[in-house]
């Protein structure tokens, strides 16, 4: 017998998981002012992460920037030889890690590829 009225589906995501991601994020704070790279005559920096970013979406933009590190990464590797071919990979699996690390922080899938 079919049944007339499927069943609800089942949540994809763990609302104990969901509470403890929020609540780590509820705790972190936004952004400092903060410059970084090459500095001109007058030691003033070209760039600056901008003060009062939330944790979410800097943390999701740090995702960004691993993957486009790992996307890089990988294709170096492929005309790299010897020693540095090791050493890429080396780098490779390190920024593999970190970004699995800040995916699950906020708790996003990884996407495929």
């Amino acid at each position: 017998m079919k049944k007339l009225v499927p069943d609800p589906p089942r949540p994809l995501r763990d609302p104990e998981l969901d509470r403890a991601n929020a609540n780590l994020l509820a705790a972190l704070k936004p952004t400092q002012a903060r410059p970084f790279g090459l500095r001109d005559a007058q030691g003033n920096a070209l760039f600056s992460v901008q003060a009062g970013v939330n944790a979410e979406e800097a943390l999701l933009h740090v995702a960004l920037l691993l993957k486009c590190a790992e996307e890089v990464s990988d294709e170096i590797t492929e005309r790299a030889s010897g020693i540095e071919r090791g050493l890429i990979w080396s780098m490779v699996h390190s920024v593999e890690m970190a970004r699995a690390v800040v995916e699950a922080l906020l708790d996003r899938p990884r996407p495929a590829g």
